[in-house]
């Protein structure tokens, strides 16, 4: 058996502001609202929760929904920005509002607002799929200033959205044989399957983040590591799947805890040269599991799904390229075709930006020194392995028209 002790990578730091707001859009649609629960009368800032942000076509966006957003991606880390940086958040914030509120209206008109009921059975679920107990979700909701109301009014503009553009880009028709097959000639290099492992994971946060969390201190997740141990004994690893769907608090957990295909170089990148050595060597058998292993703040129990130790170039005749093609190709005109959409619902909006107007009236008052009690705010992406390593983990969450070389299509 492979010894995972030991193993050391390089640290990879990014500035706070800058990964806080790479789901910005999937958090809008899905927890915000036009509505807040928040009554206090300034926010962290100083700056008037009533004062409107915006407005699209007469509907004001407060700068009180502009706040939460920060708050809740922030979690706690917003008040270690400077107020340039703090500035340059609520524009980006703001602006992914507003082009949601000109999308629900556009919805609004054509007729994709879901039913009452509709939005009920997806509370619903999502209260399930948080892991939380119900006395738990009524107080995180309350943490992050949501009532029922709220929530669900988040939920039907996000539902309203998503059928809008569902029925925009339904009108992409397959591509063609000759699409597909010019699409491979052209791209061969990217359907070469690389040495490298197929990953599941079972992850458990010790901090309280809402992400389905059940843990909010190292002794929960000390207690909920060994828990889930011992259920992973008892099945022998078979039942690794279910344990991460219903254990697991991380957003891989919807799919079993399935990471996907790593080739090996990319294990050396994002990891280190001792990690991709330990996943590749046959002594790890597939179909193994690790010991939790601490990243970045978190603990990570993997299992070994398939290891490949040879690269092999794939055809359209191999099961699987084929669709990856359609399907990549589909995407991406879905992908351009949304984006137009909302650029021409965003052209003939009438939007006032009224942050944005404040900040070119008045260039000279945002200071980039942060809080002097504020340590440099930054996102910790040690991968630690065990208690004494670390190794660097890089989600890569940015659409893509090509195929990935290491997407597993056996």
């Amino acid at each position: 058996m492979v010894n995972f002790e030991g193993v050391k990578a390089t640290v990879l730091k990014f500035k706070f502001f800058t990964i806080a707001f790479l789901a910005i859009a999937a958090f809008v649609l899905t927890n915000c609202s036009s509505n807040s629960a928040n009554t206090n009368p300034t926010t962290s800032g100083g700056v008037d929760p009533n004062e409107t942000a915006a407005t699209v076509n007469g509907k004001a966006i407060k700068l009180e929904e502009v706040e939460r957003v920060i708050k809740q991606q922030g979690q706690g880390q917003e008040a270690k920005l400077s107020p340039l940086e703090l500035a340059q958040a609520r524009l980006q914030v703001l602006e992914t509002l507003i082009q949601n509120e000109v999308l629900f209206q556009k919805a609004e008109k054509e007729g994709t607002v879901p039913k009452d009921e509709d939005v009920t059975v997806e509370f619903n679920k999502q209260k399930t799929a948080s892991g939380l107990s119900a006395e738990q979700f009524n107080a995180k909701m309350k943490e992050i200033g949501e009532t029922d109301a709220t929530a669900r009014e988040a939920i039907k503009k996000r539902l309203a959205i998503q059928k809008l553009i569902d029925n925009i880009t339904g009108k992409i028709e397959p591509p063609k044989d000759s699409e597909i097959e010019a699409f491979y000639n052209g791209n061969k290099d990217a359907f070469v399957k690389k040495r490298g492992v197929k990953l599941a994971a079972i992850v458990v946060d010790p901090a309280n983040n809402g992400e389905g969390d059940t843990t909010k201190s190292e002794a929960d997740a000390t207690l909920k590591i060994k828990e889930i141990q011992q259920q992973l004994a008892a099945a022998n690893g078979a039942n690794f799947s279910q344990v991460a769907s219903e254990k697991s608090e991380d957003p891989s957990k919807i799919k079993g805890g399935e990471l996907g295909y790593v080739s090996e170089d990319e294990l050396k990148q994002n990891f280190s040269s001792q990690v991709a050595q330990a996943f590749m060597d046959e002594k790890f058998p597939v179909g193994s599991i690790t010991p939790p292993l601490s990243i970045a703040g978190k603990y990570y129990i993997f299992k070994l799904q398939e290891r490949n130790n040879k690269e092999e170039a794939q055809t359209l005749e191999t099961p699987g390229v084929r669709q990856q093609i359609t399907d990549s190709l589909i995407n991406a005109r879905k992908q351009l075709l949304s984006a137009s959409y909302a650029a021409m619902a965003m052209n003939d909006a009438k939007v006032e930006n009224y942050l944005a107007k404040k900040v070119v009236e008045n260039p000279n008052e945002l200071s980039g020194a942060r809080p002097a009690s504020a340590e440099t705010p930054a996102a910790n992406t040690n991968v630690n392995l065990n208690s004494n390593t670390n190794a660097n983990t890089n989600v890569n969450t940015k659409p893509e028209t090509k195929p990935s070389a290491n997407t597993n299509t056996k």
